[in-house]
């Protein structure tokens, strides 16, 4: 379920479920005690990160990840001007998050295809839409079973902008 969007200036790494997000508004966020998430501390992104707690929190995502089931019932054909546009509907479309390291991906070869001068040419005009979606469905399942937290601990480290690129969807697993 996608939580509502949090200002830039106090973007956080994962959203609270309903309990936890219920008793913060009825502190009125009072409190000093941020609450724990599974493990994971709710922290501003303009906080430094130390690097253990980076790799615990890659950890738990990575785990978590994995446990997400990749959907097996697909064939929809969803119309699309972007690589990150499709993964917006297909978010939308299954209910899922896409891994962070697809997410990033999908980034560069949006990038990397604007700068042919194609930008105002439609996806699903270069590439048939099953096509494209099956196509972030291998990446994302290769993304979700293969993917060492310690790499993305370093990569989540080195971008302070990484927040924008972690899914808020938690499917019940």
């Amino acid at each position: 379920m996608a939580k509502r969007p949090v200002p830039w200036d106090d973007q956080v790494d994962l959203v609270s479920s309903d309990d936890e997000a219920a008793d913060m508004e009825a502190d009125d966020g009072a409190s000093d005690q941020k609450p724990n998430i599974d493990g994971l501390s709710y922290q501003p992104a303009n906080e430094k990160h130390s690097e253990g707690a980076m790799v615990r929190r890659a950890k738990i995502y990575q785990e978590y990840m994995k446990k997400v089931p990749i959907p097996c019932q697909r064939g929809s054909v969803i119309p699309c001007n972007s690589w990150m546009g499709l993964a917006k509907s297909i978010k939308e479309l299954y209910g899922q998050p896409l891994h962070y390291l697809t997410n990033t991906l999908l980034k560069q070869w949006d990038q990397a295809r604007f700068e042919t001068g194609d930008e105002y040419q439609p996806l699903d005009t270069v590439i048939h839409p099953l096509k494209a979606e099956a196509t972030i469905w291998f990446v994302e399942e290769v993304h979700r079973c293969t993917a060492s937290y310690h790499q993305l601990s370093k990569l989540w480290l080195g971008d302070p902008m990484h927040h924008a690129y972690v899914d808020a969807i938690f499917p019940k697993i």
